[in-house]
């Protein structure tokens, strides 16, 4: 099969597009033919390695642990271990992979219900009304804006800011604190202003002309989408009693988020907002463009017809 690879830490062409064994499901795994898949900050910064703490993951020289990145996808169930019950052959869905990464290749194995779902990723029915690229733009900016607006206490009639609300997380959680019935102020770049608005944001402020808090507003929920906004500024626009949360803590995920998500997809309340596509032949560029950190949304990686074993 094709996949993703590299062997070494550096820039975007670092990744080289290579043949590899595909993968035999094991007990209670499932093997997911990859349709659709993204490249995420975290891949690029995987990559790097930035921070540096993240060669203490992968390898102090060069990556040992993760070398196929990719850390969410959408496909179709090709087979199946023993013991799975949850999915069955043809079955279409879609997939958060843990720390195991490996996306990024036309096949992958995932346990069909894992104790852990940060390390052994978490699998649910695809919804049936997106399409593989769209559900694979799904799972790791919205489990991430689920869990920190839950963690928050966000509740109907509250007031919520969200610093970057144009990225993968923050488009994610504009549209959930709508879902929740608060009051939702988004924060991003002018390019940016418009579909912010149209994702449900009641207000909208373009950052490069307002500074945040120049309007005296406070918020019951300050929630940094892309962790730049410093903790003087998120505090100086608390509410008395208010809930400050930012992606720069690790998000603690339950095995049933995903299927929560599916039920919000299919009922028209949340949907992904996907900036560009690339084929996985030219996921060096796709790297490249989400590595300088302007993108709308998520990137999403079209995989091509699978090719067997490698």
């Amino acid at each position: 099969m094709k996949a993703a690879v590299y062997d070494q830490y550096g820039p975007p062409d670092v990744v080289e597009i290579r043949d590899v064994p595909k993968p035999t499901p094991k007990a209670g795994e499932i093997l997911i033919r990859v349709r659709a898949a993204t490249v995420a900050a975290g891949d690029w910064r995987m990559r790097r390695p930035s921070p540096f703490l993240a060669r203490l993951f992968n390898g102090l020289f060069r990556p040992k642990k993760v070398r196929v990145l990719g850390f969410e996808l959408s496909g179709e169930v090709e087979a199946v271990g023993a013991g799975v019950s949850r999915f069955a052959v043809g079955d279409s869905v879609f997939a958060f992979t843990g720390f195991g990464f490996g996306a990024h290749a036309e096949y992958r194995c995932l346990q069909e219900s894992g104790r852990d779902p940060q390390r052994d990723g978490m699998v649910a029915h695809k919804p049936t009304n997106l399409s593989h690229e769209e559900a694979a733009a799904v799972p790791v900016g919205a489990l991430t804006a689920q869990y920190f607006l839950r963690k928050s206490g966000l509740a109907k009639g509250q007031s919520v800011l969200i610093y970057g609300a144009s990225g993968s997380v923050g488009t994610f959680a504009v549209q959930l604190a709508r879902a929740i019935g608060a009051e939702v102020t988004g924060v991003c770049s002018t390019a940016n202003v418009d579909m912010v608005r149209g994702l449900g944001a009641d207000h909208v402020i373009d950052y490069s002309k307002e500074e945040v808090g120049a309007s005296g507003r406070v918020y019951d929920v300050v929630f940094d989408a892309v962790g730049k906004l410093s903790a003087s500024k998120a505090r100086s626009v608390l509410a008395r009693g208010g809930r400050r949360e930012s992606v720069r803590s690790s998000a603690k995920l339950e095995p049933g988020d995903l299927d929560l998500l599916r039920q919000l997809l299919e009922a028209g309340k949340v949907r992904p907002v996907i900036d560009r596509r690339f084929p996985l032949e030219e996921i060096v560029r796709a790297h490249a463009y989400v590595e300088a950190g302007h993108k709308k949304g998520n990137v999403v990686i079209t995989m091509p017809a699978a090719s067997g074993p490698g």
